[in-house]
């Protein structure tokens, strides 16, 4: 009985971002990319986090009609997004990964969000396209980059989305949790340094780093990113299969 992978895409993105992992990962598990409200095929939805948990638990259902054990995997906002969901609907998951997650948006800890917000309003859509452009070109091989830049970016959703991260989203949301938790962060990831309270909530999480990785894990190191996604799919595979 294979896992089904559930994954939701990062801030101003969408679910292109997964581009680099789809080839690594469809002949072993089965796949289902989500858009966030704001985001790719939604981009006319208001982003909040009740709409990101109904769309997601739209996919959720969708995967789980065949009695295959579910892994939400979720990256950055989409991390975010997949904890909301996992709180709110904690019984339809066989396993729940947080990939560049591990901040507390509050306090200190929310700056990074409120400047990201802040530097999009200043720049404008047109000019933070060219820079996010050049950016990701300089970063990453063409081969890899092009089919995530293909899908777009959406800069209009990313103050509500902030602002709904900031005012939902906390550590203590896994709590509930039973089923297992990984939290996959980038070796160099600035948003991995909430880990402690994300264990803490949640003790029986497993962390895992992906090293020479930077929040853009998926991007950095595509095929570490998905054997830590397979190993974890097999690992809940084997668990609901044994119960």
């Amino acid at each position: 009985m294979p896992a089904h992978l559930v994954l939701v895409h990062g801030s101003r993105l969408s679910s292109t971002q997964w581009a680099p992992q789809v080839p690594l990962l469809r002949d072993h598990v089965d796949l289902t990319l989500v858009d966030l409200p704001g985001h790719g095929a939604r981009a006319d939805e208001t982003f909040t986090m009740d709409r990101c948990v109904a769309v997601i638990g739209e996919a959720v259902e969708s995967a789980s009609a065949h009695g295959d054990p579910v892994v939400l995997v979720g990256h950055s906002l989409g991390g975010f997004a997949a904890m909301a969901y996992a709180a709110a609907r904690p019984d339809t998951l066989a396993g729940l990964v947080l990939a560049g997650s591990s901040a507390t948006p509050t306090g200190p800890g929310a700056t990074v969000y409120r400047g990201v917000a802040a530097l999009t309003n200043r720049l404008g859509e047109a000019r933070m396209t060219r820079v996010n452009d050049r950016v990701l070109h300089r970063l990453y091989p063409a081969a890899r980059i092009d089919p995530v830049i293909a899908g777009g970016y959406y800069f209009a959703a990313t103050p509500a989305a902030w602002r709904e991260v900031m005012t939902h989203c906390r550590p203590a949301m896994l709590h509930a949790l039973r089923c297992p938790v990984l939290l996959l962060n980038g070796q160099y990831d600035q948003f991995r340094f909430g880990v402690r309270a994300y264990l803490k909530a949640c003790p029986t999480a497993r962390v895992e780093t992906i090293r020479r990785a930077s929040h853009l894990s998926n991007l950095d190191q595509p095929q570490a990113f998905a054997a830590a996604l397979l190993r974890f799919a097999r690992e809940v595979a084997d668990s609901a299969h044994r119960s």
